[in-house]
């Protein structure tokens, strides 16, 4: 073959090749579905949301990359605890995580359950959206977890099968269900109540046949789990901690994702993370109280605590509250307590 030959064959590959169009990366090495770890699904507003992410990011990607919600923390065997340490691994893909969930393994993110720290819902904003969140966020993507976005799941009300509960008097001797955390477990203990630590998946049956006497949840799981068919006609507004929760993908498969793909999830995950809020509130607010009236329509007694009530509660569990700061850290607990005192 000529040089001249050579040359011609080698000038048209290289026509050819610059003619043929460019595949995008994620057409070679994106996953045909990453999956999102949640703990509850729809009805809920915790599994609505993780919906709406999945559908938002599937909408603006034109349907190159699809997400899918895998519920009941199926994908770590019904352990929610475990959700976290399996996303560091890459073996989760995406969840959208309790911090009470992920506290085992990023212990700072027991701020939200330090009791009556957020006397309302401005005052959780004012955390998460403020210096603190930020720090949260920075000690999450240390653990090769990256957090888009915040979501809700609720404050904790308490319900129980045997009476009123209007001072922690009230609470002595009750059995209450609680989630697998020392700080709740403790809290409880304080208040002088029978704290019995179980799955959600066992809690349910436990309430029906009155193996436990109560629970404590946000409302829209109080409603959505219809837990006034169970015996919980006694429900107590208090609002001891709440329930934050973070959008986030595995830093492996974040890794994977160009830079304008990953500038979608987090933009989707924060739309996502606002509709999740604005459901975790509607109906029970000052403004909009029509999810506590039909659930008073049941036959349910809705106690509403005021800032005066609550400060017994304060004092029975700030030694909790104290041993906890420290273990969080006092200068994250400290910028939450004044991004509290500054709320507008």
């Amino acid at each position: 073959m000529t040089k001249r030959l050579l040359a011609a064959l080698a000038a048209g590959v290289a026509i050819a090749l610059a003619a043929a169009p460019t595949l995008p990366a994620a057409a070679q090495t994106y996953k045909a579905e990453y999956k999102i770890s949640t703990v509850l699904g729809a009805p809920f507003p915790w599994g609505v949301s993780a919906q709406r992410w999945a559908d938002l990011v599937k909408e603006r990607s034109n349907g190159r990359i699809v997400m899918k919600v895998y519920p009941g923390a199926q994908l770590v065997g019904g352990d929610q605890t475990k959700e976290f340490t399996a996303m560091r691994q890459g073996v989760i893909d995406m969840a959208v995580g309790s911090t009470i969930n992920w506290s085992p393994q990023v212990a700072e993110l027991n701020l939200f359950a330090l009791p009556f720290l957020m006397p309302d819902h401005k005052a959780l904003d004012a955390i998460t959206g403020g210096e603190a969140g930020k720090k949260l966020f920075d000690i999450v993507a240390a653990k090769d977890v990256i957090p888009l976005a915040w979501g809700e799941n609720g404050f904790r009300e308490v319900s129980n099968s045997k009476r009123d509960v209007k001072t922690p008097a009230d609470l002595k001797g009750l059995k209450i269900r609680v989630v697998g955390s020392p700080l709740f477990n403790e809290t409880f203990t304080a208040l002088g109540a029978n704290p019995t630590q179980m799955s959600w998946a066992d809690a349910q049956p436990a309430l029906s046949t009155g193996a436990v006497d109560g629970q404590e949840n946000p409302i829209t799981v109080y409603v959505a789990a219809k837990l006034n068919t169970v015996g919980q006609k006694h429900l107590t507004l208090w609002g001891y901690v709440a329930d934050p929760l973070i959008f986030a993908v595995s830093k492996p498969v974040w890794d994977t994702f160009s830079a304008e793909d990953q500038k979608l999830l987090r933009e989707t995950a924060a739309e996502a993370g606002q509709y999740g809020k604005e459901l975790a509130r509607k109906g029970i607010t000052e403004e909009d109280p029509s999810t506590l009236k039909a659930i008073e329509a049941l036959g349910v007694t809705v106690t509403r605590l005021t800032p005066e009530d609550q400060k017994a509660f304060q004092a029975a569990t700030k030694p909790v509250y104290d041993k906890w700061k420290a273990r969080i850290g006092v200068p994250l607990v400290e910028a939450a307590e004044k991004a509290v005192g500054e709320r507008k």
